[in-house]
């Protein structure tokens, strides 16, 4: 069998660590209890493991208190919760045209049913310009800014202690995406007054698929969106609204929560900062080996730092086209389309076709990235030469 040349991380990291999948593997065999249900060892145990990765999530993050993190399938869950929870009605909410659907859904659920104003800011600027569109549009009834750390189709990097600083000087909530950065940026909810940062284990925390979460800071209530079984409280007639309670309806995820901790286990021993700086090597090799090609169009901007993500085209080559050439000849993974953010494919002007997407993980290599280039300028050349 060929070489498969994974390069979707964006959409799941690709492969998973062996300490992730051996600690599923245990939790599968050993762990097999249900948590916080039951008195007998196995259960505590199961118990006692679902909090010690809480506490590393804190510690990862800078949270205080462990308990102000509940456990979810993904992030579109928590982004859910976190949108859909909170009381906006009749107010305005400010957000960006990079974001993903598990953000604009939500926010066009909230216009459509509470009466909430939306605006949407482009986060291509410079820090003094980011600023001044934010804030020229905050009026009145602004609640919040609601935003992603990273965006999936250009890897663009937003300031994020520019809008906490905003957020905390007109008093509005700040509700960060971090599933493209979580693993990738360091990421402090207190330096960056982050009131609600919601998450996703299986891309660069290195999890597996069904495992996200989300930390509420603890002077706010999030009303639930799911009720029924807690382990906790069974008196009560409606879900408790103590975290972490209050968002967990159900048994957890325990072999997911298990490879999250294991995740961030193996970040820590590399280095969050090793991996960053591994990844930004990958995409600005990418990116300046492609940047002259005749006829590609690279998205974004080339010359700021910007997360392992890089969309391209091919001029009047389908993005589908483009990304099945790349898979059936040379097995490289690709994901083309409109990666579920229509409005950053407006703003970029891909609306109609999409664009073909690198997203680049720890475990690729140099030899890789060289490869991809060298068959990118072959299919392009191809194109070329026809037209």
């Amino acid at each position: 069998m060929s070489k498969e040349y994974y390069f979707d991380n964006s959409a799941t990291s690709s492969p998973k660590p062996n300490i992730v999948i051996e600690k599923v593997t245990n939790t599968l065999i050993n762990l097999n209890g249900n948590p916080g249900r039951s008195a007998y060892n196995k259960a505590i145990e199961v118990n006692r493991e679902i909090f010690s990765v809480r506490e590393k999530i804190a510690k990862f993050f800078n949270i205080e208190n462990p308990l102000q993190i509940a456990f979810t399938k993904n992030a579109s869950e928590s982004l859910n919760m976190a949108i859909k929870g909170y009381p906006f009605k009749h107010c305005h909410i400010i957000t960006s045209v990079f974001e993903h659907n598990s953000v604009l859904r939500p926010l066009h659920f909230l216009e459509e049913e509470r009466n909430v104003e939306l605006s949407f800011i482009t986060p291509q600027l410079s820090d003094e310009e980011l600023e001044k569109a934010i804030v020229n549009k905050i009026k009145k009834d602004t609640k919040a800014i609601i935003i992603n750390h990273i965006s999936n189709v250009t890897g663009n990097i937003i300031n994020i202690d520019l809008i906490g600083n905003i957020c905390k000087k007109y008093n509005l909530l700040f509700i960060l995406d971090a599933s493209q950065s979580a693993g990738f940026l360091d990421i402090d909810v207190i330096k960056s007054n982050i009131d609600i940062l919601c998450f996703t284990g299986h891309k660069s925390l290195f999890g597996i698929q069904g495992i996200g979460g989300i930390y509420v800071k603890e002077n706010i209530s999030l009303s639930p969106l799911l009720e029924g079984g807690t382990g906790s409280f069974s008196k009560l007639k409606r879900q408790p609204l103590t975290m972490p309670e209050a968002l967990e309806c159900g048994t957890l995820n325990t072999p997911g929560i298990v490879s999250l901790g294991a995740g961030i286990d193996y970040i820590n021993s590399i280095g969050l900062k090793n991996i960053q700086n591994h990844e930004i090597k990958l995409t600005s090799l990418f990116i300046e080996n492609l940047k002259n090609v005749k006829n590609l169009i690279i998205y974004g901007d080339l010359n700021k730092t910007r997360g392992p993500v890089v969309s391209l085209n091919i001029k009047n080559v389908s993005s589908s086209e483009f990304s099945s050439l790349l898979s059936e000849n040379f097995n490289i993974c690709t994901r083309s389309g409109f990666h579920c953010a229509p409005l950053a494919h407006k703003f970029l002007n891909t609306y109609e076709k999409g664009t073909v997407r690198f997203s680049f993980g720890y475990k690729n290599t140099e030899e890789e990235i060289i490869f991809a280039i060298n068959k990118i300028k072959n299919i392009a050349n191809f194109f070329n030469e026809r037209s």
